[in-house]
């Protein structure tokens, strides 16, 4: 409860400081009818001239970016805010600011993953989750509560695994404190617009397993068509389980390499 209580204090400040700015949300709406008209546009543009794609149709195709804008949106709610902060020549890291966030009474990972928010990102996951109910009016068949709750978890577990890919990068920057390591994810990511299954056999596996964008986005889609088998799913859960632990190791060490803004 005291860690609920902080991550509560944590959103009202951020909040307060973004709504500060009346101009943020006029900004925040524009870019994101942006990204939601060119996304859906995109998918439409590619069934004009298909039927399906390797086994995807276009309501599965938009519960793919759905997924996509939601998992987008919560990522820039809570996740990267905080630890973005570390990063690059003006982070925490690199100014030294760090010390401050050493010195409070509260774990450094928990403290580095949720001390900023970003509430603007809501109208990102409102668009979102209006894309996914667009493509449950699209579905032939019932959406039912079995999908919903395989949803649920599997984008639970999708979160997860974002968590601790972004955390791993964030624990990289004390070796290379300048480097901004996430650009690299970030180009990859994109492809995560589309179902994996599309792609190569080869790089279907490296997008599942090293790069993990396919559990990331086409299992909660396929959980949310109902495509979704149960080793799968437990599978993904699993591997989100070792990830985050890793992430974490990854994180910690990288705190112990820090020398502080006066050494």
């Amino acid at each position: 409860m005291y860690h609920l209580r902080l991550i509560g204090s944590f959103a009202k400040i951020s909040a307060q400081n973004e709504m500060a700015y009346r101009a943020n949300f006029w900004i925040s709406l524009l870019n994101s009818a942006l990204n939601l008209v060119t996304g859906i546009l995109g998918v439409w543009v590619l069934f004009e001239q298909i039927e399906t794609l390797n086994g995807w149709d276009l309501p599965a195709t938009l519960a793919i970016l759905g997924v996509y804008l939601s998992v987008g949106a919560l990522r820039g709610l809570f996740i990267s805010p905080s630890l973005d902060t570390l990063t690059g020549m003006d982070g925490e890291v690199w100014t030294g600011k760090f010390d401050f966030t050493l010195l409070k009474p509260v774990d450094v990972q928990f403290q580095a993953s949720f001390r900023h928010w970003h509430p603007l990102a809501l109208i990102d996951l409102a668009l979102g989750l209006g894309v996914l109910y667009l493509a449950v009016s699209q579905m032939g068949s019932s959406f039912t509560a079995g999908s919903l709750l395989s949803f649920a978890v599997a984008l639970a577990i999708a979160m997860t695994l974002l968590y601790a890919i972004l955390l791993v990068f964030a624990g990289l920057v004390f070796w290379s404190p300048g480097f901004l390591f996430t650009w690299v994810f970030d180009g990859i990511f994109q492809m995560a617009r589309y179902p994996v299954g599309i792609y190569p056999t080869w790089l279907q596996w490296l997008l599942t397993w090293l790069v993990p964008i396919g559990i990331i986005t086409t299992v909660p889609a396929e959980a949310f068509t109902g495509n979704l088998n149960l080793s799968m799913l437990v599978g993904s859960g699993l591997f989100a389980l070792v990830a985050v632990i890793c992430a974490s190791l990854v994180f910690r060490l990288g705190v112990r390499r820090y020398a502080s803004a006066s050494s």
